[in-house]
């Protein structure tokens, strides 16, 4: 099975991105200096890649190679441009996921062995503040990372107006919502926004979507498990389009 891979050196890295591979994350070494960790850095804030400055002790424990105050983590797919997603898609009526603030590996999996199983078209995840793509995401989907495309975007606000641009339905699942998940009536090719358990879905894009709905819930339960959630609406959708 293909897992990730881990790249040290700030020229390796520079190589990499220049070769367009699909760069997950990327740790830089705090207070580093130089002129080619500056380019490093440039580049990273160019391409919006996800990254963060940790401690030597902190890159070291990744391996004992010579890392030179950078390591990146190759992701085990290629992410696709969300433009070509819907252009594949432009005669179907497709399912897509935008994914706000998952943070949690293992639920990044799960939701991708349901969207495999459900016929999800695409996966929208933006490009800081999500769970890395890595060899526990790839163990849990199993293998359903490698049926369902996936995208990562700069800011999923700007996803949210490219799909509506193409008369795509975006709905926000939220608790904030009246109308739940059985009530209302999917049509045409649909984006669902499922944002984290303890935050939800930021409230910039709540006011960006087309819809909003919830699943019922007993009073005594707050929330649930946000895989959970994610399959009981893509269960729900696809008994609709396939049952109803």
């Amino acid at each position: 099975m293909k897992t990730e891979q881990d790249i040290y050196g700030i020229r390796a890295i520079l190589e990499a991105i220049s070769q367009d591979k699909a760069i997950d994350k990327i740790w830089l070494l705090k207070g580093q200096q130089g002129n080619l960790f500056k380019s490093l850095e440039k580049k990273i804030h160019q391409l919006g890649i996800s990254h963060s400055y940790v401690p030597k002790e902190r890159l070291d424990r990744f391996s004992n190679q010579n890392h030179q105050g950078a390591v990146a983590r190759i992701a085990p797919i290629q992410f696709q441009s969300l433009e070509e997603l819907i252009a594949q898609n432009e005669d179907k009526n497709a399912t897509y996921l935008l994914l706000d603030g998952i943070t949690d590996t293992r639920n990044l999996g799960a939701i991708l062995r349901t969207a495999a199983a459900t016929g999800v078209a695409g996966i929208i995840l933006p490009q800081t503040g999500s769970a890395p793509v890595n060899a526990d995401t790839v163990k849990t989907s199993a293998g359903g990372i490698f049926s369902v495309p996936m995208v990562k975007v700069n800011h999923l606000k700007d996803a949210i107006y490219l799909l509506q641009a193409n008369d795509i339905v975006t709905i926000a699942v939220t608790e904030k919502a009246t109308e739940t998940a059985f009530e209302y009536s999917f049509e045409g090719s649909t984006a669902l926004i499922m944002g984290s358990e303890d935050k939800g879905i930021q409230p910039g894009l709540i006011k960006l979507v087309n819809a909003k709905i919830k699943l019922p819930m007993n009073d005594q339960m707050a929330s649930l498990n946000v895989s959970v959630a994610c399959g009981i609406v893509l269960f729900e959708l696809l008994r609709q389009r396939q049952y109803s």
